[in-house]
C-alpha cells in the first residue's frame, strides 16, 4: 500500500451545537487563538504530506472556500503596503491550485454519507478522513 496524498474534510455539517455563534459563519471557521479551526486541519495534512483535498460542503460554507483561495483586493493591498510577511503567511496555508476540490453535500445525512459524496473523486485510492471541527 503506498502512502496516502488524498484527504477529505467533512465539513457540511450544521453546526447546531455552537449556535448562535455558527448561524452566519461555519463552525469550522470559528477561530482558534489566531486563525481558523479548519486552517489547523489543513496545515497539519500538508506536513503529514497530503497532496489533494477534498472539502465536502453544504448550504452556507463557500466562506470555507474563500478562506482557502486567493483574495486579489486583500492581497493586493498588502503588496501596495509592502507587507510582505502577511502575504507569506497566506500563501503558507493555501493549497496550490489543483490540489482543492469542493463537492456538495446536498442533505446533511451524518459523516458517512459526507464520506461517500466524496466517492468519485477519491476512487480506488487509500485517503484519510479529517475531522476539522473536532476542538480538544
Amino acid at each position: 500500500m503506498g502512502s496516502v496524498t488524498t484527504a477529505v474534510f467533512p465539513v457540511g455539517g450544521l453546526g447546531t451545537r455552537f449556535l448562535p455563534a455558527t448561524k452566519a459563519m461555519p463552525k469550522e471557521l470559528l477561530p482558534v487563538v489566531d486563525k481558523p479551526l479548519i486552517q489547523y486541519a489543513v496545515e497539519e495534512a500538508m506536513e503529514a504530506g497530503i497532496e489533494t483535498f477534498i472539502f465536502v460542503t453544504g448550504r452556507g460554507k463557500s466562506a470555507i472556500e474563500d478562506h482557502f483561495d486567493i483574495s486579489y483586493e486583500l492581497e493586493t493591498t498588502l503588496d501596495d503596503r509592502g507587507e510582505q510577511s502577511k502575504l507569506e503567511m497566506l500563501d503558507s496555508f493555501r493549497p496550490e491550485s489543483g490540489q482543492v476540490a469542493y463537492v456538495r453535500q446536498m442533505r446533511p445525512r451524518g459523516l458517512g454519507h459526507a464520506v461517500w459524496c466524496a466517492r468519485r473523486l477519491v476512487g480506488d485510492q487509500s485517503f484519510a478522513v479529517i475531522l476539522a471541527d473536532d476542538f480538544l
